[in-house]
């Protein structure tokens, strides 16, 4: 195992436990190492961390801070963590069994995502190093899950460089998609192998829960709806209606596949429309509108970009909301932070020049850990507020 020098004067971030180093950081020439080998890092002959070594700006990504080997006893323990911790969130349950199994940096496992559907697990490496080590990853998967296990997927291809020719495959067992989980109550199709990121935008959960406490008799619009979760969610919860909107067609066709199958067809209507087009003169008063658009912006080079959409996407919404009724509003860019996020939402409120409120402060579930060393991995921040 290679072994790489850090700096004098870089070792603050991995003193303080953060879980990667940048290549600035790095004495050693590192020309000779392969993308996504294990390196062991020093400084002065002190050994410091293990991680996978990647030639790119984020260079390690940390395994681990202490001298160990990292094969498949390493991940059978980190991945029988994450699963211990699932259970201790009653997330696989009678009514559950959707949940993120592996969150990244949050679950010690940086570049690895994998999310779990009744009985399937559906990975995405976003390092080599991890893609790589899939073999272990899948291992330790079936010894800790056992005979619950159905099917280990990986869908990695559009996740890393298209020099990895990485192939999105099953790497154990097998499923046909779409396939029926649950989600507190609510059936749906999941389809990993045409659907986007691993089939289900898992972090909205509580989220969803939340909106049906708000829902009863209301008369609600899911914008950027997807599969139609919050339109779901708000019809279980009683709502009258909800109007789901979405610019693609496939999301729409997913939405009417799950709205049928829980049988609640008369109450969902589907809408294929630019949320940022049909939001700026609606047909009519809502009680409550959902906005869960996808990152504006996924590098800083594009936040201000960013920020003027959420700011113009709220204050549409916020012009035309019913007197006295709910947006849950969110942003999924890394890059925008909770504080950016509220008070582009507060200079929407300016200009609508209406009377708003913040009744909530959402974010991600408790299957999406942040790594108290690593506050980059707080990525979804919302708000519920009040319009009068």
């Amino acid at each position: 195992m290679q072994i790489i020098e850090i700096k004098k004067g870089k070792l603050g971030s991995i003193e303080r436990k953060h879980p990667w180093i940048f290549s600035g950081a790095i004495e050693t020439d590192t020309t000779n190492i392969e993308e996504g080998e294990l390196v062991r890092v020093f400084s002065k002959k002190q050994f410091l961390a293990i991680g996978h070594f990647q030639p790119s700006t984020i260079a390690v990504r940390i395994l681990s801070f202490q001298d160990e080997e990292i094969g498949a006893n390493f991940f059978e323990q980190k991945i029988k963590n994450a699963v211990d911790l699932r259970l201790k969130l009653n997330l696989y349950a009678e009514d559950n069994n959707i949940f993120r199994l592996v969150h990244g940096e949050g679950d010690s496992l940086p570049g690895l995502i994998i999310d779990f559907y009744n009985g399937v697990a559906v990975i995405q490496c976003h390092s080599i190093g991890m893609y790589l080590a899939l073999e272990y990853i899948s291992l330790a998967l079936q010894k800790v899950f056992g005979e619950k296990l159905i099917a280990i997927y990986s869908k990695s291809a559009d996740t890393l460089p298209a020099r990895i020719e990485a192939e999105n495959k099953y790497i154990f067992g097998t499923c046909e998609t779409p396939h029926i989980s649950l989600e507190n109550g609510i059936k749906y199709a999941i389809d990993w192998v045409n659907g986007q990121k691993t089939g289900f935008f898992i972090d909205q959960r509580e989220n969803r829960s939340l909106l049906k406490k708000y829902a009863l008799n209301k008369k609600v619009l899911n914008t950027f709806c997807y599969s139609g979760g919050f339109s779901l969610a708000s019809i279980q919860g009683g709502a009258s209606f909800a109007h789901s909107l979405d610019s693609s067609k496939k999301a729409i066709e997913l939405t009417n596949q799950n709205v049928e199958l829980n049988n609640m067809g008369d109450k969902n209507l589907s809408i294929v429309a630019d949320t940022m087009h049909y939001i700026k003169e609606l047909p009519e008063e809502y009680d409550i509108i959902v906005l869960d658009p996808p990152a504006f912006a996924k590098h800083r080079d594009k936040r201000h970009q960013a920020i003027q959409g959420y700011k113009r996407l709220n204050e549409h919404a916020i012009r035309q909301i019913k007197p006295g009724g709910l947006i849950f509003t969110f942003s999924c860019s890394q890059v925008v932070d909770k504080s950016l996020f509220t008070n582009t939402i507060i200079a929407a409120a300016i200009e609508s020049g209406r009377n708003v409120r913040i009744i909530e402060q959402i974010h991600q579930p408790a299957d999406h850990p942040i790594n108290a060393f690593h506050p980059e991995g707080e990525y979804l921040k919302g708000l519920v507020i009040e319009v009068n």
